[in-house]
Formats: C-alpha cells, sequence, structure tokens
C-alpha cells in the first residue's frame, strides 16, 4: 500500500449508537460525595457526559482534525495512520513525534503549527520542522496487529522504515511522551545512525526502575526518586498491572459503556496534568471528550491498552542509548528524575527544567515545549546539509 491521503468520518450509524448509549446511562450506586481518591468524582462525569449528549459536536471536531494533513500507509504489514505537515522554513528539520496513552495523535496538534512554521508565531525561520505524527497501531486510526498489539520496541521498527522507506528521510529527529518516549528511545537504541538526537519529555519510570544500580551506588537525591518511583507505582500503577497483565478483561466494559471509557481516562488526565484539581485549568470539554471520541468511535480501547501487555511480556532489553538526548521535564509531571539518575541509561545533551506543565506537555505547554524543542535541534541542523 502507497502513501494515501486520509481524511477522518465517523459512520451516523457510530453516532447514533453513541447517543442512545449517553440517553441511557446506568450510574454506579456510590457513596454520597464520593471524592477522586477512589476513582473519578461521579459530579464531575455526569456533567461531562450532559455535555457529551447534549452539546458536544463531533462533526466540528472531525472538520477540525481533518484540517491537518493526514496520511495512511501500509509499514511491515501494519495500516499506520499519521499526519504529515511540511515545514515553511527554508531547510526544515523532519521530526517524528509520539504520543501515549490515555491520549493520542491530537497530543501534538496544538504543537504543530509552532514548529512547522515557527516564524509565524515569534521564532525563526531557520528552526522550522517537517513533522510527522503517527497514532500508535492499535489507536485510533490506525490498524490493529493479528495479536493484539505491539511493543513499544516494535513500534521503534515500524518508525524506522515509516520515516526512510515510506517517506524518503535519509535522517531525522525524534521525540515523546509516556509511550512515546519508550518507543522514541527504542528508536535511538536499535537504529541510532538515523537520528540526530532524541528529545524527550520523560524517561521511563519502570525502565529506568528495573535498570537502576545498587542502591549504595545512589546519591540521596537519586534514593529518593527511588523510593517516590516505587510509591507512585505502588499507589497510581493500578491501571499498569491490569493492562499488562489481563486488558481483554477491562476492555468488555469499556468498549461497551462510553461512560466507563470516559471515566478510566478522565481520570488519568486529572491526575497527570497540570491542573490542581481542576481539568477545565488546563483543557476544554471539547478537548477531553475529542480524545475519547477517538478511542470510542474506532473501538480500540482493547488494542490500545495491549501495548501494555506487550511491552510487559516481549520488550527486549535496552542498553545506554548514545545518541544526543535533550530532555525537558515539565513541574506538575508524574515524577521528577534526577538527572544523574537519567544519565545511567541517556547521553543527556540538553535538560530543562519546566516552570509548570504537567505530563500532557504538549497540549498543556505547547509553547514551551516547542521553544525547547527547536532549542535543542537548533546544533544538529548543519549536520542535515
Amino acid at each position: 500500500m502507497t502513501v494515501e491521503r486520509f481524511r477522518i468520518h465517523i459512520a451516523d450509524a457510530v453516532l447514533d449508537d453513541l447517543k442512545r448509549r449517553l440517553d441511557h446511562v446506568r450510574w454506579p450506586d456510590q457513596a454520597e460525595n464520593a471524592a477522586w481518591e477512589r476513582g473519578t468524582e461521579p459530579g464531575y462525569l455526569q456533567s461531562l457526559v450532559a455535555y457529551w449528549r447534549d452539546h458536544f459536536d463531533w462533526r466540528k471536531q472531525e472538520a477540525e482534525l481533518n484540517r491537518l494533513s493526514q496520511f495512511r500507509c501500509t509499514v511491515d504489514g501494519v495500516d499506520v495512520h499519521f499526519v504529515h505537515e511540511r515545514g515553511k522554513g527554508p531547510d526544515p528539520l523532519p521530526i517524528i513525534l509520539t504520543h501515549g496513552w490515555p491520549d493520542s495523535f491530537i497530543r501534538y496538534k496544538k504543537i504543530i503549527p509552532l514548529l512547522t512554521d515557527p516564524a509565524r508565531y515569534g521564532g525563526n525561520a531557520d528552526d522550522s520542522f517537517d513533522v510527522i505524527v503517527p497514532s500508535l497501531p492499535g489507536f485510533g486510526f490506525s490498524g490493529r496487529p493479528d495479536h493484539g498489539g505491539v511493543s513499544n520496541y516494535r513500534v521503534a521498527k515500524l518508525w524506522a522504515q515509516l520515516m526512510t522507506k515510506e517517506l524518503g528521510y535519509r535522517k531525522f529527529a525524534a521525540g515523546g511522551g509516556d509511550l512515546g518516549s519508550g518507543v522514541t528511545r527504542y528508536l535511538a537504541s536499535a537504529n541510532p545512525e538515523l537520528l540526530f538526537g532524541i528529545h524527550l519529555t520523560d524517561i521511563g519510570i519502570l525502565r529506568s526502575l528495573m535498570a537502576s544500580p545498587d542502591p549504595a551506588s545512589l546519591s540521596e537525591e537519586e534514593r529518593d526518586y527511588k523510593r517516590a518511583a516505587q510509591e507512585w507505582i505502588s499507589q497510581e500503577g493500578g491501571y499498569i498491572a491490569l493492562q499488562s497483565t489481563k486488558p481483554h478483561t477491562l476492555a468488555y466494559g469499556l468498549s461497551d459503556s462510553p461512560v466507563g471509557l470516559a471515566a478510566w481516562i478522565i481520570e488519568k488526565f486529572r491526575a497527570w496534568s497540570d491542573c490542581n484539581g481542576d481539568l477545565g485549568q488546563r483543557f476544554s470539554e471539547d478537548e477531553l471528550l475529542t480524545n475519547i471520541m477517538i478511542y470510542w468511535t474506532t473501538n480500540t480501547i482493547d488494542s490500545s491498552t495491549s501495548i501494555y501487555y506487550e511491552n510487559m511480556h516481549s520488550l527486549p532489553p535496552m542498553g545506554h542509548i548514545d545518541v544526543p538526548t535533550g530532555v525537558a521535564l515539565f513541574a506538575a509531571d508524574i515524577l521528577l528524575p534526577p538527572r544523574k539518575w537519567a544519565e545511567q541509561n541517556l547521553n543527556i545533551a540538553h535538560w530543562t527544567l519546566m516552570p509548570r506543565g504537567g505530563h500532557f506537555a504538549a497540549m498543556e505547554e505547547p509553547e514551551l515545549l516547542a521553544r525547547d524543542i527547536r532549542e535543542f535541534y537548533r546544533q544538529f541542523r548543519t549536520q542535515k546539509k
């Protein structure tokens, strides 16, 4: 399959079915005044669902997404959906940006114009990028592998083929967060010759803990970080345990109930973003629901969560990455590792502590992230010539 133009169009029957389900929600019998500590707060979710049912306009959001240049092609047997926006500067640097879970390719929607056309936003045209944003296999409008999921390593191999064989780039930049951070690091580990450098908004909690050295060799700051990471996994990592062991069981409920799906996703957006407990500080209802709709209308919650299963059961080891690495840590992200901890496994060439923003950095603080990406990659532009 050659690279073909792609436009989103969800069938009316899918939207009609969703309306029927939202009109007949069976709410759980919860304790009065239940708060977020036990999971998604019922009052907030009921308000969001009422907006979803009565005011949300998918066709408007669909038309907005279709303003992006979208494509699909088959890469090593997997159909891959991606955005490919060309830079408007004199010599754009190609960059592939990889999203995570429970977001989607729209994680990078706000940042795309800041990277393709920096001059329009007060930057320098010489810092422009060709921006490629794929949907992970099993997510949204990408295809679903037959066996249910692919690992970060497998995705990294697909991205290398997408960028070189399908799109014709000899060498490129790469960045990501959440699962996208793992994909990007595996890309650098497996195909360092293809990359100018990589840019990350996190370094991965589980993998970095698994590769950590003897505690006796750690500084006090590193020991504190390791304890905090282990505590976070114990208190907040239930979704990881479930999605990496029994994703299919979870999917029966979330594929059948749009409210259940929304609850599962929304709780993470609140917990991981810089919103001080108020989602409205960072995300509009339309923004949150558009992301949820990408999962719902494509029925991909099972295939998307299955990447956790594949990562748990089939990831190869990852050694030290020698590709120059830029890291931008946002103040309210899940955990902020010390630089020395990151240097165990990464060739840190650029390190920025952002004053605000959380796990969904490209959605929360697109200007800060775009500026950091432009700054980091400026040093590599002469290599492109």
